[in-house]
């Protein structure tokens, strides 16, 4: 046996091709690190990417959510052209209703929320600091103040801090203008993608060679489902967030109800750390009100979680993207360190992609470059 078929490491990594695969390897980082150093040459590129890249992602989320009903509709042997012309006429109106009747109270609850708030916050702040006055930690509590208001005193005026909010101002609009942009954009995205999307994959396979094709067209078929089940769950999962909420916070009659339940609703895309962000505002409307309605929130609080985690999520979304918990937050973490709240949002579609594309990678190469492994062999891919 040759001395690189030694080992079994050696051996699943390749044994004598395993110098080719690291030559490989070495030659796509050296690449990577010539390409990074030509910044000038795909800047453009970069910013066209930029560009695009929210329109797009809003297009496939809506994809997804109407996909089904368009097949539906065909099924029904209504021409796919009719059926999305049908369907996003429903869309428009029921997205104008929307505007007409709820945005305008949501928009009132939340100018009253935003001219409330300093108060909320100022009766926390007092009964917080009185509490601690009064606690076995009251004299180191007023050392720590006094420190804290000398180093408070040390800081400069604020005009020192004009250039940063002329950048932040400046940040803003264009962030504003890509959001609109992306809005305007993306009906026409989307009539195209739900008229054409479903012959994409097929183009896309027909550029790889014939061996190869079975086995993209599984890779598609896997990423594919992964977006699908975590699209169309996650936004049915939030819609019963929201409306167990908004009856949890009419029972127990604490204020801003409806705006309360809509942002539960909104952040709880976002697993794990999407309900610890949307309870922030509610507790402190509740701690200001009563003691007794801290305990009322905690209650209706537990009793949503309990009905998501254990009835609702199971139901509609399964174990389909098989991803650990412990996973999901270390994923949740990185993503929002390096791309912030969009990283955040995209973190685990993202993720369940990437899962999908190496477990396949890992399963050509296994099969590729490992003799002891059975040709008869399956590898359990996700989708399954």
């Amino acid at each position: 046996m040759n001395r690189w078929d030694s080992t079994p490491v050696i051996r699943f990594l390749g044994g004598r091709k395993l110098l080719y695969i690291l030559g490989v390897f070495f030659l796509i980082g050296l690449n990577l690190l010539v390409y990074t150093q030509l910044d000038f040459i795909f800047k453009p590129l970069v910013v066209f990417v930029e560009t695009v890249a929210l329109p797009i992602i809003l297009s496939v989320v809506v994809y997804y959510l109407l996909r089904p009903i368009i097949n539906l509709m065909e099924s029904w042997k209504i021409k796919r052209i009719w059926a999305i012309l049908i369907t996003l006429l429903v869309v428009i109106g029921l997205i104008t209703l929307l505007i007409v009747l709820i945005i305008p109270f949501l928009e009132k609850q939340f100018v009253s929320l935003a001219e409330e708030l300093p108060r909320y916050l100022r009766d926390l702040i007092n009964t917080a600091d009185q509490w601690l006055r009064d606690s076995v930690f009251g004299e180191y509590y007023s050392n720590l103040f006094q420190d804290v208001n000398g180093v408070l005193n040390q800081l400069p005026d604020l005009p020192s801090y004009a250039a940063q909010t002329i950048e932040g101002i400046t940040g803003f609009i264009t962030t504003l203008t890509n959001v609109v942009v992306a809005l305007v954009t993306l009906p026409f995205i989307l009539f195209y993608l739900l008229k054409d999307g479903h012959k994409l994959p097929n183009k896309i396979v027909s550029l790889f060679p014939p061996k190869a094709r079975s086995q993209v067209i599984s890779v598609f078929k896997g990423i594919d489902h992964q977006l699908s089940a975590y699209i169309q769950g996650q936004i049915i999962v939030s819609f019963c967030i929201g409306v167990m909420m908004y009856i949890g916070f009419l029972i127990i009659g604490l204020d801003y109800a409806l705006l309360l339940a809509a942002i539960a609703s909104v952040t709880s895309v976002v697993p794990y750390l999407g309900p610890m962000i949307a309870i922030t505002p509610a507790l402190i409307i509740a701690i200001v009100t009563s003691p007794f309605m801290v305990l009322k929130l905690a209650f209706v609080w537990t009793v949503v979680q309990l009905l998501e985690g254990k009835f609702i999520s199971p139901q509609i979304m399964g174990k389909s993207l098989h991803i650990h918990p412990v996973t999901i937050i270390f994923v949740l973490l990185t993503a929002g360190h390096l791309y912030g709240i969009i990283g955040i949002i995209l973190a685990i579609p993202g993720f369940a992609i990437l899962k999908v594309l190496v477990s396949h990678v890992f399963y050509w190469m296994q099969r590729r470059y490992n003799k002891f492994v059975e040709v008869e062999d399956q590898y359990q891919i996700d989708q399954e």
